[in-house]
This record gives structure tokens, sequence and C-alpha cells, in this order.
């Protein structure tokens, strides 16, 4: 069974007939009640991805009766159109030439399901992905995250800390980033809404100093996870490489073997822009994942494909909206339910 039928058939049969989930049933453990909020979240976030990308898909669908030229070009142009990237278009379609050819399917109906489960094949490949977090066995959890200004980066701290605190965890935030204006106030300000502890010094302060101070009170408080903020200047990547590579070296001092995940966040909305930066950000640090940010605000899903395609680093969260339960764990099976779910 191709993964577009196994995931219709798993979660379509969930929405049809919730009350009869069990637990016990492994097939339906995806199923218990976060999973189900989950899954709907996942279906509302993606709503303008799939009303573009997959009406224009269903559209193509029925316009041939049988698989052309044309009907390839048309398709390329849609998977371009939807932020797939132009490298990854181009052999995607050559690999699904080769297998119509192979295969001698004629029919657009039956290729539409093979067209799903290459997109998801695209994005596992021949390795088994994890989107969980590498939580550390003694000693704090350290999360650096990285990312240009504008891209959601305090806001998803928030929500981050928000969720690892009702898991039981303590959590300290540490505003690296003293560069942007308000932004040391701004992070503040969000520890005191989570209700989370905060560390922060004012605007222009070398950040690594303030990463110091923060990481020896988590120490000394025995915090179980600490979220650590930096600058987004981009556009001068040698200090800002220095930068990150002097904040890594104090906390590799005072934790060793952290920081255990460094996080970077872009914004769904701004397409190859948005790749340009994964490629340009893990020239000058070791990004462990990434957190696409606003991907309910573009009618481009197919981003999430072409950051995994181009730069190799596992999607680990999605944003698809303003509330915190909005931020998701990345699920390639309930991304790909979401976004062709009218194909289903």
């Amino acid at each position: 069974m191709g993964i577009f039928n196994k995931i219709k058939n798993i979660f379509s049969n969930n929405n049809e007939n919730e009350s009869s989930i069990q637990n016990n049933d492994k097939e339906n453990e995806k199923f218990n009640e976060k999973n189900v909020e989950s899954i709907k979240i996942y279906e509302k976030g993606l709503v303008k991805s799939r009303q573009n990308f997959v009406s224009r898909l269903v559209n193509l669908t029925n316009k041939y009766k049988k698989i052309n030229d044309e009907y390839f070009e048309e398709l390329e142009e849609i998977l371009i159109n939807a932020d797939v990237g132009v490298e990854t278009v181009i052999n995607f379609i050559d690999k699904l030439k080769l297998r119509v050819k192979k295969e001698l399917i004629e029919s657009p109906e039956y290729l539409k399901e093979i067209i799903v489960d290459e997109l998801f094949v695209i994005y596992v490949g021949d390795e088994i992905i994890s989107n969980k977090i590498n939580y550390s066995t003694s000693g704090p959890t350290v999360l650096l995250f990285v990312g240009v200004n504008g891209v959601g980066k305090t806001t998803t701290i928030a929500k981050m800390a928000s969720k690892i605190k009702k898991e039981g965890k303590s959590v300290l935030l540490i505003a690296g980033d003293t560069f942007r204006a308000g932004a040391t106030k701004q992070l503040e300000e969000w520890s005191i809404k989570v209700g989370v502890d905060f560390v922060g010094k004012s605007e222009g302060v070398d950040p690594s100093s303030v990463v110091f101070e923060g990481l020896e009170r988590a120490v000394n408080n025995s915090t179980d996870v600490v979220l650590i903020d930096t600058a987004g200047r981009l556009q001068n990547k040698v200090n800002l490489m220095n930068e990150l590579e002097k904040i890594n070296r104090v906390i590799g001092k005072i934790i060793p073997n952290a920081p255990h995940e460094v996080l970077l966040v872009i914004d769904a909305t701004t397409g190859q822009n948005g790749i340009s930066q994964a490629v340009a950000f893990k020239e000058i640090a070791h990004i462990t994942g990434i957190v696409l940010t606003k991907l309910d605000g573009t009618a481009k899903g197919g981003i999430v494909l072409a950051i995994k395609e181009k730069v190799g680093i596992p999607v680990k969260y999605i944003g698809l909206g303003e509330r915190e339960e909005d931020l998701q764990s990345f699920d390639i099976e309930k991304y790909i339910y979401g976004l062709f779910k009218d194909m289903m």
C-alpha cells in the first residue's frame, strides 16, 4: 500500500469515527485525544496551501484524460509555484516520468496518488527522521535559537518555553540578542507571561557574557531546559559566525556537549528567501533542526520539502497559527494529510 492510501485510511477513518478509537490498537495509537486535536490543527493551518496547491492538482487531473508532455509541464509549474524548489521539481518530474514509463501508467487519476507517495519520499528518503528534541540526561538541556529578525523567533521561544513548562520541567530564557533594539525587553515580557525564569542585560552588551551568567544560574538552580535567543544579523555573516562561535564556546565550557539543539527559525511566507537563509545559516552554524513559522499564512506548503531536499536538515516544529498549541512537532504524515486531505 502506497503512503497516499495508508494516510488516507488512517486519518480519514479517524475523522469519520473518533469515538471508536482504541488506544491499545497499534495502528490507531496516533489517535489519543491529543493527537486528534493535533490533526485538526494541521488541517486548519494548511487550508491556504491546500486550497491553492491541491485544487490545482485536482484541476490538472480533471483536465487530462491521458498523461502527456503538456501534463508534465503544467505539473512542473504547479510544484514550482508551491515553493517546492526548481532543482527539486526537475528531479521529481524526471523520476515521475521514469515511473510512468516503467509501470505503463496512463491515468492522471492514478498518478495523483503516486505524486503524493513520491513527495513523501523526497522528505523521508532512506533515513529515519526524528523530530524529537534531544534532551540531556544529566544537567540542563540547552536549546540555541538562530534566525534573522522578523521570522517569529522570540514568539517561538516563548511558545516552546510554555510547552516545556507544562511538561513539568523548569525553564530559563536567556536574551542573547543584545543587538536588536527591544529584543531583551520583549523576551523578558514573554518570560513573565509564560511564568519562567529569565536572564538579560542592556543593549550592546557582549551576548556571550549574558549567556555565561544565564547558564551559571541554570546550573546552580538545577534548571531542566535553557532556551537562548541570538542576534540575526545575517547580512554580516562573518560577525555573526564569530559571535555564535563565542557563544558556543561559553556554552560548552559551562555545560559539556551543549548546546544540545541549534534550531533555525524560518518564516514560511518568505518562500525561496527562507530556503536561502537555511543554506546561509548552515554554513555558519551546526543547525540540528528547523522551526518553520507562519505556515498557515502561505499558500505555498511545498517549502517543507524544499528545505529538507536543499539543506538536509529536519523540520522539528511548524507554526500553524498564533496560539501556543498551533506550534506543533512536525509529523510528515499529518502534514501530507493536511495538505492533500481534499484529494483523499
